[in-house]
Protein backbone atom coordinates (compact mmCIF):
# COMPACT_ATOMS: atom_id res chain seq x y z
CA UNK A 1 0.00 0.00 0.00
CA UNK A 2 1.17 3.39 -0.67
CA UNK A 3 2.57 5.00 2.23
CA UNK A 4 1.83 8.66 0.94
CA UNK A 5 -0.08 9.78 -2.43
CA UNK A 6 -1.35 13.45 -2.66
CA UNK A 7 -3.91 14.64 -5.29
CA UNK A 8 -4.44 17.98 -6.70
CA UNK A 9 -3.47 19.10 -2.74
CA UNK A 10 -2.95 23.05 -2.08
CA UNK A 11 -2.57 24.65 0.53
CA UNK A 12 -3.55 28.51 0.87
CA UNK A 13 -2.85 31.15 3.31
CA UNK A 14 -5.03 34.33 2.71
CA UNK A 15 -4.06 35.57 -0.81
CA UNK A 16 -0.85 33.36 -1.13
CA UNK A 17 -0.96 29.46 -1.99
CA UNK A 18 2.26 27.78 -0.15
CA UNK A 19 1.37 24.48 -1.77
CA UNK A 20 -1.07 24.32 -4.79
CA UNK A 21 -2.22 21.22 -7.61
CA UNK A 22 0.51 19.10 -6.21
CA UNK A 23 -0.28 15.31 -6.99
CA UNK A 24 2.37 13.00 -6.06
CA UNK A 25 2.64 9.01 -4.78
CA UNK A 26 5.61 7.85 -2.43
CA UNK A 27 6.85 4.54 -3.01
CA UNK A 28 7.32 2.11 -0.24
CA UNK A 29 10.44 1.53 1.61
CA UNK A 30 12.16 4.17 -0.45
CA UNK A 31 14.07 7.35 1.14
CA UNK A 32 12.40 10.55 -0.94
CA UNK A 33 14.31 13.26 -1.42
CA UNK A 34 11.88 16.35 -1.34
CA UNK A 35 13.94 19.61 -2.31
CA UNK A 36 13.61 22.93 -3.27
CA UNK A 37 14.36 26.52 -2.56
CA UNK A 38 13.20 28.38 0.14
CA UNK A 39 9.94 28.85 0.68
CA UNK A 40 8.68 26.57 -2.11
CA UNK A 41 6.21 24.76 0.35
CA UNK A 42 7.88 21.46 1.40
CA UNK A 43 7.36 22.06 5.12
CA UNK A 44 4.36 22.77 4.41
CA UNK A 45 3.41 19.64 2.11
CA UNK A 46 5.18 17.47 5.08
CA UNK A 47 2.90 19.26 8.05
CA UNK A 48 0.05 18.56 5.89
CA UNK A 49 1.34 14.94 5.48
CA UNK A 50 1.76 14.82 9.58
CA UNK A 51 -1.94 16.06 10.02
CA UNK A 52 -0.61 19.16 11.38
CA UNK A 53 -1.97 21.71 8.48
CA UNK A 54 -5.51 21.10 6.71
CA UNK A 55 -5.23 21.02 3.14
CA UNK A 56 -7.44 24.20 1.15
CA UNK A 57 -7.80 21.36 -1.43
CA UNK A 58 -7.08 18.24 -2.98
CA UNK A 59 -6.35 15.05 -0.32
CA UNK A 60 -3.69 13.63 1.57
CA UNK A 61 -3.49 10.03 2.11
CA UNK A 62 -1.02 8.20 4.22
CA UNK A 63 -1.27 3.99 3.67
CA UNK A 64 -4.90 4.56 2.14
CA UNK A 65 -6.13 6.21 4.72
CA UNK A 66 -7.66 10.05 4.33
CA UNK A 67 -5.58 12.58 6.44
CA UNK A 68 -8.15 14.34 8.73
CA UNK A 69 -6.25 16.73 11.29
CA UNK A 70 -4.47 14.23 13.46
CA UNK A 71 -1.22 12.21 12.99
CA UNK A 72 -1.35 8.72 11.73
CA UNK A 73 -0.28 6.04 13.97
CA UNK A 74 1.86 4.50 11.54
CA UNK A 75 3.65 7.87 11.06
CA UNK A 76 6.39 10.07 12.57
CA UNK A 77 7.27 13.61 11.99
CA UNK A 78 10.31 15.71 13.10
CA UNK A 79 9.72 19.36 12.75
CA UNK A 80 12.21 21.99 11.36
CA UNK A 81 11.76 23.30 15.41
CA UNK A 82 12.61 20.33 16.94
CA UNK A 83 9.63 20.80 19.59
CA UNK A 84 11.33 19.22 22.65
CA UNK A 85 10.45 20.35 26.44
CA UNK A 86 13.86 22.21 27.06
CA UNK A 87 13.93 21.77 31.35
CA UNK A 88 13.17 17.42 30.75
CA UNK A 89 16.17 15.80 30.68
CA UNK A 90 16.98 13.23 27.01
CA UNK A 91 15.89 10.14 29.60
CA UNK A 92 12.69 12.02 30.62
CA UNK A 93 11.94 13.21 27.36
CA UNK A 94 12.09 9.40 26.47
CA UNK A 95 9.78 8.63 29.26
CA UNK A 96 7.40 11.32 28.16
CA UNK A 97 7.23 9.93 24.54
CA UNK A 98 6.35 6.06 26.10
CA UNK A 99 3.88 7.81 27.86
CA UNK A 100 2.03 9.68 25.30
CA UNK A 101 2.24 7.00 22.51
CA UNK A 102 0.39 3.40 22.16
CA UNK A 103 3.20 2.23 20.13
CA UNK A 104 6.79 3.05 21.23
CA UNK A 105 10.11 1.51 21.72
CA UNK A 106 12.14 3.00 24.25
CA UNK A 107 14.73 -0.10 23.62
CA UNK A 108 14.77 1.65 19.88
CA UNK A 109 15.22 5.45 21.08
CA UNK A 110 17.99 4.07 23.67
CA UNK A 111 19.69 2.00 20.96
CA UNK A 112 19.61 5.45 18.33
CA UNK A 113 20.90 7.29 21.11
CA UNK A 114 24.14 4.87 21.35
CA UNK A 115 24.74 5.25 18.07
CA UNK A 116 25.13 8.89 18.15
CA UNK A 117 28.23 10.24 19.96
CA UNK A 118 27.97 12.69 21.85
CA UNK A 119 24.59 12.71 23.26
CA UNK A 120 24.49 12.10 27.23
CA UNK A 121 20.78 10.82 28.08
CA UNK A 122 21.38 12.68 31.89
CA UNK A 123 21.54 16.09 30.55
CA UNK A 124 18.52 18.72 30.02
CA UNK A 125 17.73 19.41 26.69
CA UNK A 126 17.92 22.92 26.93
CA UNK A 127 21.81 22.70 27.33
CA UNK A 128 22.82 20.25 24.83
CA UNK A 129 23.33 22.27 21.60
CA UNK A 130 21.42 22.61 18.33
CA UNK A 131 22.52 19.10 16.44
CA UNK A 132 22.42 17.07 19.74
CA UNK A 133 18.74 18.28 20.04
CA UNK A 134 17.92 17.07 16.29
CA UNK A 135 19.88 13.71 17.13
CA UNK A 136 17.54 13.52 20.02
CA UNK A 137 14.51 14.08 18.31
CA UNK A 138 15.15 11.78 15.51
CA UNK A 139 16.12 9.12 18.13
CA UNK A 140 12.28 9.81 19.75
CA UNK A 141 10.81 10.04 16.34
CA UNK A 142 12.35 6.25 16.08
CA UNK A 143 10.69 5.11 19.15
CA UNK A 144 7.14 5.19 17.32
CA UNK A 145 8.59 2.75 15.08
CA UNK A 146 6.85 4.50 12.30
CA UNK A 147 6.01 3.12 8.72
CA UNK A 148 6.10 6.14 7.32
CA UNK A 149 9.39 9.07 8.96
CA UNK A 150 8.73 12.81 7.50
CA UNK A 151 11.91 14.75 8.37
CA UNK A 152 12.26 19.06 7.56
CA UNK A 153 16.20 19.14 7.72
CA UNK A 154 17.17 17.16 9.65
CA UNK A 155 20.90 17.08 8.58
CA UNK A 156 20.78 21.12 8.97
CA UNK A 157 22.24 21.43 12.34
CA UNK A 158 24.80 18.74 12.25
CA UNK A 159 28.41 18.91 12.18
CA UNK A 160 29.81 16.12 8.97
CA UNK A 161 30.25 13.18 11.72
CA UNK A 162 26.46 13.38 12.90
CA UNK A 163 25.65 13.32 9.55
CA UNK A 164 27.25 10.42 8.72
CA UNK A 165 25.52 8.71 11.97
CA UNK A 166 22.35 9.60 11.05
CA UNK A 167 22.22 9.01 7.20
CA UNK A 168 23.65 5.74 8.13
CA UNK A 169 20.64 5.13 11.00
CA UNK A 170 18.18 6.21 8.15
CA UNK A 171 19.18 3.74 6.21
CA UNK A 172 19.44 0.93 8.56
CA UNK A 173 16.09 1.96 9.33
CA UNK A 174 15.26 1.37 5.89
CA UNK A 175 16.85 -1.73 5.21
CA UNK A 176 15.79 -3.53 8.43
CA UNK A 177 12.14 -2.17 9.03
CA UNK A 178 11.22 -1.58 5.23
CA UNK A 179 10.22 2.27 6.65
CA UNK A 180 9.51 4.65 4.18
CA UNK A 181 11.43 8.09 4.72
CA UNK A 182 10.86 11.20 2.85
CA UNK A 183 13.56 13.85 4.07
CA UNK A 184 13.53 17.75 2.99
CA UNK A 185 17.41 19.11 2.52
CA UNK A 186 19.48 21.53 1.10
CA UNK A 187 22.30 19.33 1.34
CA UNK A 188 22.02 17.35 -2.22
CA UNK A 189 25.43 16.01 -1.65
CA UNK A 190 24.51 14.33 1.44
CA UNK A 191 21.02 12.96 -0.20
CA UNK A 192 22.61 11.49 -3.21
CA UNK A 193 24.32 8.81 -1.05
CA UNK A 194 21.27 7.65 0.36
CA UNK A 195 18.19 8.70 -1.39
CA UNK A 196 16.00 6.58 -4.24
CA UNK A 197 13.18 9.12 -5.04
CA UNK A 198 13.15 12.59 -5.78
CA UNK A 199 10.20 15.08 -5.47
CA UNK A 200 11.31 18.20 -6.03
CA UNK A 201 8.94 21.34 -5.52
CA UNK A 202 8.73 24.74 -6.51
CA UNK A 203 7.07 27.60 -6.41
CA UNK A 204 4.07 25.62 -4.02
CA UNK A 205 4.42 22.94 -7.46
CA UNK A 206 5.61 19.77 -8.35
CA UNK A 207 8.13 20.09 -11.20
CA UNK A 208 10.19 16.64 -10.66
CA UNK A 209 8.52 13.11 -9.56
CA UNK A 210 10.28 9.81 -10.12
CA UNK A 211 13.01 7.48 -9.00
CA UNK A 212 16.12 8.47 -8.91
CA UNK A 213 17.95 6.88 -11.68
CA UNK A 214 15.16 7.15 -13.91
CA UNK A 215 14.99 10.96 -13.46
CA UNK A 216 18.40 11.53 -14.04
CA UNK A 217 18.40 8.81 -17.40
CA UNK A 218 15.98 11.68 -19.03
CA UNK A 219 18.52 13.98 -18.71
CA UNK A 220 21.58 15.30 -20.43
CA UNK A 221 23.95 18.11 -19.50
CA UNK A 222 25.66 19.24 -23.36
CA UNK A 223 28.62 21.80 -23.37
CA UNK A 224 29.23 23.50 -26.57
CA UNK A 225 29.62 26.99 -28.60
CA UNK A 226 26.91 29.49 -27.73
CA UNK A 227 26.26 29.76 -31.21
CA UNK A 228 24.91 26.18 -31.65
CA UNK A 229 21.98 26.13 -29.19
CA UNK A 230 19.53 26.28 -31.97
CA UNK A 231 20.69 22.40 -33.27
CA UNK A 232 20.20 21.17 -29.71
CA UNK A 233 16.96 18.54 -29.57
CA UNK A 234 15.18 17.77 -26.26
CA UNK A 235 13.05 20.30 -23.43
CA UNK A 236 15.21 22.92 -22.55
CA UNK A 237 15.21 23.16 -18.45
CA UNK A 238 17.79 25.34 -18.21
CA UNK A 239 21.01 27.40 -19.99
CA UNK A 240 24.13 28.73 -18.79
CA UNK A 241 26.56 30.73 -20.82
CA UNK A 242 30.34 32.49 -21.30
CA UNK A 243 31.07 34.09 -24.05
CA UNK A 244 32.45 31.25 -26.34
CA UNK A 245 30.38 28.08 -24.09
CA UNK A 246 27.10 27.36 -23.38
CA UNK A 247 25.81 24.56 -21.04
CA UNK A 248 22.62 23.16 -21.22
CA UNK A 249 20.23 20.86 -19.57
CA UNK A 250 18.03 18.78 -21.65
CA UNK A 251 15.10 16.77 -20.74
CA UNK A 252 14.90 13.74 -23.13
CA UNK A 253 17.40 14.88 -25.66
CA UNK A 254 18.11 14.05 -29.00
CA UNK A 255 21.28 13.37 -30.79
CA UNK A 256 24.58 15.60 -29.93
CA UNK A 257 25.17 17.58 -32.57
CA UNK A 258 28.88 17.71 -33.71
CA UNK A 259 31.07 20.11 -31.35
CA UNK A 260 28.75 19.58 -28.32
CA UNK A 261 30.17 17.20 -25.61
CA UNK A 262 27.91 15.13 -23.01
CA UNK A 263 27.93 14.90 -19.47
CA UNK A 264 25.52 12.65 -17.62
CA UNK A 265 24.05 14.94 -14.52
CA UNK A 266 24.28 13.78 -10.87
CA UNK A 267 21.31 14.92 -8.40
CA UNK A 268 23.03 18.42 -7.26
CA UNK A 269 23.19 19.80 -11.19
CA UNK A 270 19.77 18.64 -11.84
CA UNK A 271 18.09 20.08 -9.27
CA UNK A 272 20.21 23.38 -9.77
CA UNK A 273 19.51 23.11 -13.14
CA UNK A 274 15.43 23.38 -12.37
CA UNK A 275 15.79 25.59 -9.69
CA UNK A 276 18.04 28.12 -11.88
CA UNK A 277 15.32 27.89 -14.64
CA UNK A 278 12.70 28.59 -12.24
CA UNK A 279 14.85 31.79 -10.65
CA UNK A 280 15.23 32.68 -14.20
CA UNK A 281 11.31 32.53 -14.99
CA UNK A 282 10.66 34.82 -11.74
CA UNK A 283 12.65 37.68 -13.47
CA UNK A 284 11.10 37.67 -16.23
Amino acid sequence: MTPLAATAVGKRYRARWAVRDCTFSVPEGKVVALVGPNGAGKSTLLRMAAGLVRPTTGELRVFGTPVRGRIHPDVSFLAQDRPLYGNLTVREMARLGASMNDRWSTGRVEEVLALQAGVDENAEIRTLSAGARTQVAIALALGRLPRLLLLDEPLSDLDPLARDETLRILMAEVADRGTTVVMSSHLLTDLREVCDHLLLVDAGRVQIEGDVEEVLARHRILLGPVTGESELEGARVSATRTQRQATVLLRDAGPVPPGWAEVAPDLESLVMGYLRASRDRRKR
